[in-house]
């Protein structure tokens, strides 16, 4: 920490962050936004370039239909007013990755604003609590090129430059300064990329650049009336470093405020060897733009019919559609966020839900004991040798008391073992399970012969100690008696010897 106040939680506890987001989202169009090059990551570097990507003399944009159904989409999903009439500009700035020294932007009309998405936190007193973070706007803009620094002979000297990501289409989401604490960050970013993903626009991959984010932070004395200076910590690359960097730069500032000296308006960048973040360049004045409508392209207009057109491709949300399979299918909220985590494991779920007797026993299968050998196996679910079919049989052999816990179990892990679904082990290896009476009367009678100490603490009121008689009665039959069947004769000849 490069100040020399240490900061205790007392002081921490004097001062207030104020935390702003400006992320930007790569659409997922087949071409690019203004022009008909393939809109792909990575190949050889400035080979999905053309004259209007490239801003040649006399080649002329045309905007990408789909990218702005993309950007109402995203939008709408997260709670967005949809401008019926929104204006491109040009936004001037000249940096070598950049060649028409203009971005296509929009600035004063976007196409959208006044959202909001809601993230859990904590209120003053520590209760759990859902903030609502306001959403400004989403606007549509094109991407700039990419400088490479590194990994050349001589990029000490040189930098080079790849424009294949010239002219790619994005939204640009900017929150309010409602966020307090690097957690909700946290929060806030994994229910956009949720949220986004779900919409199908954008794949959200961090490590290719689909999803950037810039935080904005400045912090203030508790019962101040205004902010204090911000710094922009940019060009972080996943969620664990972006709440690292917030929580570094709160520090940070707190630390420079405490020591009498003053934050500085400045781009920061963020070091995740060292733990820091670190100056990149001033921003004392603000960055004159000179925007202008964009001459060569007219007003957007989406009007009230293409609205509702494109509203139909939008999804059940995550939210919505956790509270809904909780209540049809009556299974726990722990049990809904996982299902839910994706929506094609959701999809998935529900397929199967919809065939088993049991919703709530393929539930359990998915998150404990499928998902368990999964990670185990460093699988992922599509990956897995017990198909959903699988599932299914399972879940109704278990409901309806024909597998034992432990049998099920032996089952699985076999399946993995052998890399083959559930019904073909199950065919091959189905265990005869015990559910004649006489058979698990005669085994009870024996496990209660050798214990006569629990037989005792039974007849003396401890019911539970059942629990006891049917493991040992489990365990004698090698897993197969039935469950079902043998909880009630364990208690019936325990209640007869009473």
């Amino acid at each position: 920490m490069p100040t020399l106040t240490q900061i205790t939680p007392e002081i921490l506890a004097k001062y207030q962050p104020v935390i702003g987001l400006e992320v930007h989202v790569q659409l997922l169009t087949a071409s690019k936004a203004f022009c008909g090059c393939v809109n792909k990551y990575g190949g050889d570097p400035n080979t999905h370039v053309c004259p209007t990507c490239l801003g040649l003399p006399g080649a002329l944009p045309v905007l990408n239909r789909r990218a702005v159904e993309f950007a109402v989409l995203a939008a709408k999903a997260i709670n967005c007013e949809i401008r019926e009439t929104s204006i491109f500009s040009r936004k001037n700035y000249f940096y070598p990755d950049s060649p028409k020294g203009y971005q296509i932007s929009q600035f004063d009309k976007p196409i959208a604003e006044n959202g909001w998405i809601e993230v859990p936190a904590f209120d003053a007193a520590g209760a759990a609590v859902t903030k609502r973070i306001g959403v400004t706007r989403l606007h549509m803009e094109e991407d700039a090129g990419k400088s490479i620094h590194d990994g050349f002979a001589d990029s000490v000297s040189k930098t080079y430059i790849d424009l294949n990501r010239c002219g790619t289409p994005l939204v640009e989401i900017v929150s309010e300064p409602d966020l307090r604490t690097a957690d909700e960050v946290f929060e806030y970013l994994t229910k956009l990329k949720e949220i986004l993903l779900y919409t199908g626009v954008s794949d959200c991959n961090m490590e290719e650049g689909s999803l950037r984010c810039d935080a904005n932070v400045s912090v203030m004395l508790k019962g101040a009336k205004e902010f204090g200076t911000k710094a922009e910590v940019k060009n972080v690359n996943s969620f664990r470093y972006i709440r690292a960097a917030v929580e570094y730069e709160i520090e940070r500032q707190i630390g420079v405020l405490e020591d009498g000296g003053r934050v500085v308006q400045e781009s920061r960048l963020w070091n995740s060897a060292e733990g820091r973040t670190y100056s990149m360049r001033s921003k004392e004045q603000a960055h004159d733009y000179r925007y202008f409508p964009e001459p060569d392209l007219p007003p957007l207009v989406v009007g009230a019919e293409w609205q509702a057109e494109i509203l139909k491709m939008l999804p059940e949300l995550p939210e919505a559609r956790r509270a809904r399979m909780i209540a049809e299918y009556e299974i726990s909220a722990q049990d809904a966020a996982t299902l839910t985590a994706t929506r094609e494991f959701a999809d998935r779920f529900e397929t199967a839900a919809k065939k088993a007797k049991s919703p709530r026993r393929v539930a359990a299968l998915l998150t404990s004991e499928l998902t368990m050998r999964l990670r185990a196996a460093g699988l992922e679910l599509e990956q897995s040798p017990v198909s959903m079919e699988g599932v299914v049989m399972a879940a109704d052999l278990a409901e309806s008391g024909e597998l034992s816990s432990k049998m099920l179990k032996q089952l699985l892990d076999s399946a993995f073992e052998k890399n083959e679904d559930f019904p073909v082990v199950y065919e091959r290896e189905k265990p005869q399970q015990i559910s004649d009476t006489g058979a698990i009367e005669a085994m009870i009678d024996e496990v209660i012969a050798g214990n006569a100490k629990q037989v005792e603490q039974y007849r003396g009121g401890k019911k539970t100690v059942a629990a006891f008689f049917v493991g040992q009665v489990m365990k004698l039959s090698k897993g197969q008696a039935n469950p079902a069947l043998l909880n009630e004769l364990v208690v019936k000849k325990l209640d007869e010897l009473g």
